[in-house]
């Protein structure tokens, strides 16, 4: 019994000492022990911000929006008479100027039409000649009594119809020099061609609706867009303040700006549909920087903010207490809650949160929270890297 006891008891000890070993505290280590044996956590470290000031720059308030490149006229070249077409003196694309020559159709017809009404003219003109040479023997003839006045009455009236068929035959003759006209075909406007819709050789009829060829006046030319009903007011303050209200057009990617030019028209009533009035402006379009019924990018400038805090549009975060921008104090991130006005191409300003001067971080935004320490890189560093 003895002897069974004492392999008890050993091993009693045992874990009593393992217990005490596993939960009494550790020594506390020496200095040279505390020092990180590895590099320090990532985490841990300051970040690499690039920052910019807040500071004070003239914005203008601008009107966002979407709109097509109209064309001020367009027209449709149409024969006016009908006819083979002998000539097409115009090269497809080329921009012509307003009376110039554009097609030739064959004027035979219509010369003989002319010269037709023209010796219908002269057969009535000597007859008239005549008449009135009588007239006058019948005058004297009246006076003397050797006529009744029923045959000078007549010869009266005689004269009277000649006189009147000239004057038919007048209208003939302009009739026919018209048509004959017609058979010359010129611009009506000045603007760019556009693709020939039929090859001389063709007959063609008077007033086709296909026509010949299409021209497009591009200079100047006219924007048309649409704004929603809310921002209406700010533009017609903007207009009744005499103001000439400059117009943007940029291209599809809002990277270039294609031209500049000034609102011009307000649409007399606001679509129940969408809720937008539509306006136009015009552009000068020398160039041709601007495209009939392309699409554009519309920047409509209706005020100018002078000295306004303003910072990167890029700076600035959306949460759910609002927006907010991180801000460098005492080399540390430290969140502050501002309010938003107008942009301008990149740049917002301020109007709460905000009293200049303050270093706003621009880049290394998605490693922050307040507190977290940070390591401003000027732009110099940045490029050197």
């Amino acid at each position: 019994m003895a002897a069974l006891k004492k392999p008890l008891l050993v091993t009693g000890l045992v874990i009593v000492v393992a217990a005490a070993y596993w939960f009494w505290p550790a020594a506390e280590p020496t200095t040279a022990a505390k020092r990180p044996r590895g590099p320090m956590s990532p985490w841990a470290m300051p970040v690499p911000v690039r920052v910019v000031k807040a500071e004070l720059a003239d914005l203008r308030v601008q009107v966002k929006t979407i709109g097509t490149v109209t064309p001020i006229n367009t027209v449709v070249v149409r024969s006016r008479v009908s006819g083979p077409l002998q000539q097409l003196t115009f090269k497809e694309g080329d921009k012509v100027e307003q009376g110039q020559l554009l097609a030739q159709i064959d004027a035979a017809d219509y010369q003989i039409q002319l010269a037709q009404a023209q010796g219908q003219q002269d057969q009535n003109l000597a007859q008239l000649k005549n008449a009135e040479q009588d007239l006058a023997l019948y005058s004297t003839l009246r006076k003397q009594n050797s006529i009744s006045a029923q045959q000078f009455n007549q010869q009266q009236a005689l004269v009277a119809q000649l006189t009147g068929a000239l004057k038919s035959n007048q209208a003939q003759i302009d009739a026919a020099k018209l048509q004959l006209s017609y058979t010359r075909i010129h611009a009506p406007i000045s603007g760019r061609l556009g693709l020939r819709r039929v090859d001389a050789g063709n007959l063609v009829q008077a007033n086709d609706s296909e026509g010949i060829v299409t021209i497009t006046q591009s200079a100047p030319i006219n924007v048309v867009f649409s704004i929603p009903e809310r921002q209406l007011l700010a533009v017609r303050d903007a207009v009744r303040a005499g103001n000439n209200l400059t117009v943007e057009a940029w291209d599809r990617d809002e990277q270039q700006l294609l031209s500049r030019g000034v609102l011009t028209t307000l649409d007399n009533q606001i679509d129940i549909a969408t809720g937008t009035l539509r306006l136009k402006a015009e552009f000068a379009n020398q160039q041709e920087e601007l495209f009939p019924n392309q699409f554009v990018n519309v920047r409509l400038n209706i005020a100018q903010l002078q000295g306004v805090i303003s910072v990167p549009q890029d700076a600035v975060q959306y949460g759910s207490a609002g927006t907010y921008v991180y801000i460098i104090e005492q080399n540390k991130a430290q969140i502050r809650q501002i309010q938003l006005g107008a942009a301008d191409n990149g740049v917002i300003a301020v109007t709460g949160g905000l009293t200049g001067g303050e270093q706003v971080v621009l880049e290394g935004l998605d490693r922050l929270r307040p507190g977290r320490a940070v390591e401003v890189i000027s732009d110099s560093a940045a490029s050197a890297q």
